[in-house]
């Protein structure tokens, strides 16, 4: 194995290893937001509304564990179900108004936070990163597809 995969493996297990620490330190607000649910309304944010079925894939989740998710949101107010009106046996889920601004504040807080972490990064490195970042979920999305 070459040095550098051998250091990008390492700082991916860095990286994750703080991930729960970094979830942690962005909560704000009323409504602290599990991890799991974070992303269910980030996609749906950044998305659109999905099916139950797509959010699962998305995932990797078991449908069931996806409904279990999906029901905690619903519960709270912050996304809703609707039957799909082209399968009438499937649900589309998106967010509530309240869902929305419960997620803009919780990404603001944590936008804020990298902001802190990268202050002494120049520019053209942030955006090398960005890019880099990017690149990388991307790799991985094919990777995944391919094993799938």
């Amino acid at each position: 194995m070459d040095t550098a995969s051998e250091q990008i493996e390492q700082q991916v297990t860095v990286l994750l290893r703080r991930v729960q620490r970094i979830h942690l330190m962005t909560r704000s607000g009323e409504v602290n937001l599990e991890r799991s649910a974070y992303g269910i309304m980030c996609k749906l944010a950044d998305e659109g509304p999905q099916r139950l079925g797509a959010l699962a894939t998305t995932f990797g989740l078991d449908p069931s564990t996806i409904t279990r998710q999906v029901q905690a949101l619903e519960e709270t107010g912050l996304a809703h179900r609707r039957t799909d009106s082209s399968d009438r046996r499937a649900s589309i889920l998106d967010l509530t108004s309240t869902g929305r601004e419960t997620l803009e504040q919780t990404r603001s807080h944590r936008r804020a936070r990298l902001r802190q972490a990268l202050a002494d990064w120049s520019e053209t490195d942030r955006q090398e990163f960005a890019r880099l970042m990017l690149q990388f979920n991307q790799s991985l999305d094919r990777l995944l597809e391919s094993i799938n």
